[in-house]
């Protein structure tokens, strides 16, 4: 297929497409189109940025818009991480207008209130990360039984984060009978063995290279001792313009690069999972821009407060001197769910140790006991 009207599709998704500028498909997308809109299973492999959520988003509205209307749940899209499922939620309301097709967004770090909102006013597709569907799934808020279709995008990079169990959790509550399509960068050995075993007969696509880096990328290796790698890394940042994008190994160590570089004069932030929605997104949004905010800094009333001040963590003084808990760091939990009374349990029981270690530490002086002390020594007698 050279352009996209001659896909098979309804006149409102060739409106869609022309709407949005999409004329000439990609090669992943000439080649995984046609067998999904026939029904069948794909395994497409690709590298990253070729096209490969609008080579399941427009086969999967086809598809929907075929089959009568129900209610609940028919289709969900798993993908690794928030970031990516708000950009496939993008991609699908482009295409979705004028379907009456909604769709539901369902990942972490962000307010489940608006989410569970969407799945009760009958959004037929869930557009997903594993965590949040699987704690979904487990207090019994959302049904998966009605679902036909299932898309794992990036499944190589779900994997790779430890989402097998809740990926298999979640394909276990969908029918048997439905059309499986994986989209990702590699097939590791892990995936395959998802793939053999999820998938009937599936149409396999692979577009260019996925051993080898993307075209127009330089790879240069530094071999540097471990307490000057912060220096070289500066040097470079100073040295090149335009905007960096730095993977540290863990995320402690990504906010204490972040610092370290913010304190060397280097615009930076830090962006991992144990930060919310709320604080990736300037970083993520002012990043081609150059424009991101310092690590473990807030404004409030107008004055800068810094988180290390904060006791307990997260705590500010405001201009009036009350102290309450920051915005940004207040716990994003619905009260009563599983997350909310976890985080209640362990606030307990780090208050529990606390005292114990106090009082271990700085034991009662009976002797300077002055009245009713006699009493209490031959009692401990």
């Amino acid at each position: 297929m050279k352009t996209f009207s001659e896909f098979p599709v309804s006149a409102v998704l060739q409106a869609n497409l022309a709407q949005n500028s999409f004329v000439t498909p990609t090669p992943v997308q000439s080649e995984s189109i046609p067998p999904a809109l026939e029904g069948r299973d794909v395994v497409a492999t690709a590298q990253t940025g070729t096209g490969k959520t609008l080579a399941f988003v427009l086969p999967l509205l086809e598809s929907l818009l075929k089959q009568p209307i129900e209610t609940g749940v028919s289709a969900v899209i798993l993908s690794p991480t928030r970031e990516l499922a708000i950009q496939i939620h993008e991609t699908f309301v482009k295409l979705a207008k004028h379907t009456g097709i909604r769709d539901a967004v369902v990942v972490g770090g962000m307010s489940e209130h608006p989410q569970l909102d969407s799945i009760r006013r009958g959004a037929r597709v869930l557009i997903a990360t594993p965590g949040r569907l699987s704690d979904f799934i487990e207090r019994r808020l959302v049904k998966l039984s009605g679902a036909r279709i299932l898309v794992l995008d990036e499944a190589d990079r779900m994997l790779d984060m430890g989402f097998l169990p809740g990926i298999k959790k979640i394909m276990a509550l969908l029918p048997t009978e439905r059309q499986t399509m994986f989209f990702s960068a590699t097939i590791e050995s892990s995936v395959a063995h998802l793939i053999n075993s999820h998938v009937k007969n599936p149409v396999r696509i692979t577009v260019g290279s996925v051993t080898k880096p993307a075209e127009h990328v330089d790879l240069h290796v530094y071999e540097v001792e471990q307490d000057r790698k912060v220096g070289l890394l500066q040097n470079m940042l100073k040295d090149q313009k335009g905007s960096f994008l730095v993977f540290a190994r863990t995320k402690h160590g990504a906010d204490r690069l972040a610092k370290k570089l913010a304190t060397g004069g280097v615009k930076s932030t830090s962006i991992h999972g144990n930060r919310t929605q709320s604080q990736r997104k300037p970083g993520i949004e002012g990043l081609p821009a150059g424009r991101v905010s310092r690590p473990g800094r807030h404004r409030c009333s107008g004055a800068r407060h810094s988180r290390r001040r904060h006791r307990p963590r997260g705590e500010f003084r405001s201009a009036s001197g009350s102290r309450g808990l920051h915005p940004s760091c207040r716990p994003n939990r619905a009260r009563g769910s599983s997350r909310h009374r976890n985080d209640v349990r362990n606030q307990e029981r780090t208050r529990r140790h606390q005292e114990d270690r106090a009082r271990a530490e700085h034991p009662p002086d009976l002797s300077t006991r002055s009245r009713g002390s006699t009493r209490l020594k031959n009692r401990i007698k």
